[in-house]
């Protein structure tokens, strides 16, 4: 393992929730995913730039109700980069299908962080999935309009077409206190364990260029035209203090999709599950109550 990929040998020496951790070959690469408790199978998907430590305090306190899968995504943190292959939804979702398939573990409730939302959604409508409901946590649902829209893919295609920006991303994020600012910048107040687990990922090359390669090839266009034909419940938990994904997304989304079901998160930023992960837990254990899918976990 070279300096460009995050090492599990001293990146993951003390990774968090190591004791779930393995590694499968699925999609034709190797995965990182974390499976952990019992009960009904909840998926989780990180977004853009995360990895599973996103979930560190999240994770054990699902594993008390759920079985719970949290695998990296294609290229992150300690999972491959498919060779040759385009970051975008459809590829992405397809991957992770096939990694539940090869686990054999098929998720009775999906959960996603702002671009694993999506993700998760675009698998369901694939059919890859078939979740009871899928639970958006300052989803990443809608394109980027006007100017930004104009501005966001193409700029992004170009970073992530030239070689040396990765490793200067990863330089300058040597110095902790670039790592603490893109946190801040999300709305979120991060502890230091989990500000240093951020920082070094960032700190290699490699994870840098999957999170670019996403956001040059995310298309959301399809995803919105065919999200009014997802079957299971699309509830989204909001945190009202969040700057990367503004709230009054999921206003606009309520308009389109009258079955949509908002829960907000007054005062939290985009990292809101990392803030505050008991919040998180008792809310997705309710939604779960809710689908009957304790019962399921009884018989």
């Amino acid at each position: 393992m070279t300096a460009n990929r995050p090492d599990w040998a001293t990146d993951g020496r003390d990774w968090p929730n190591r004791a779930a951790s393995r590694f499968v070959k699925a999609a034709g690469f190797r995965w990182h995913v974390q499976v952990a408790g019992q009960g009904p199978i909840l998926l989780l998907a990180h977004g853009t730039g995360a990895a599973t430590h996103s979930w560190r305090g999240l994770l054990p306190l699902l594993a008390r109700r759920f079985t719970v899968v949290a695998p990296d995504l294609p290229g992150h943190g300690f999972t491959d980069t498919p060779a040759g292959a385009r970051l975008s939804l459809p590829v992405m979702a397809r991957a992770l299908t096939e990694l539940t398939r090869t686990l054999g573990l098929p998720p009775h409730l999906a959960a996603g962080h702002s671009a694993g939302a999506a993700i998760l959604a675009r698998m369901t409508l694939d059919g890859g999935i078939a979740p009871r409901a899928v639970i958006g946590l300052n989803a990443a649902l809608l394109p980027f309009e006007g100017f930004a829209g104009q501005v966001f893919s193409p700029v992004a295609r170009l970073l992530a077409g030239v070689p040396a920006v990765p490793w200067f991303f990863a330089r300058r994020a040597a110095e902790r206190s670039v790592v603490e600012r893109l946190l801040r910048d999300t709305g979120s107040t991060l502890d230091p364990c989990g500000v240093e687990l951020y920082a070094r990922l960032v700190r290699r090359p490699a994870h840098v260029a999957a999170a670019l390669g996403m956001m040059a090839n995310w298309d959301l266009h399809p995803l919105l035209r065919d999200l009014r034909r997802l079957k299971p419940p699309l509830v989204l938990l909001v945190g009202g203090a969040d700057r990367t994904i503004p709230p009054a997304d999921a206003r606009r989304l309520a308009a389109m999709l009258p079955a949509l079901r908002v829960i907000p998160l007054p005062a939290l930023g985009h990292l809101a599950h990392e803030e505050q992960p008991e919040r998180i837990a008792t809310l997705i254990a309710g939604l779960a109550e809710e689908l009957g899918l304790a019962t399921l976990a009884e018989a």
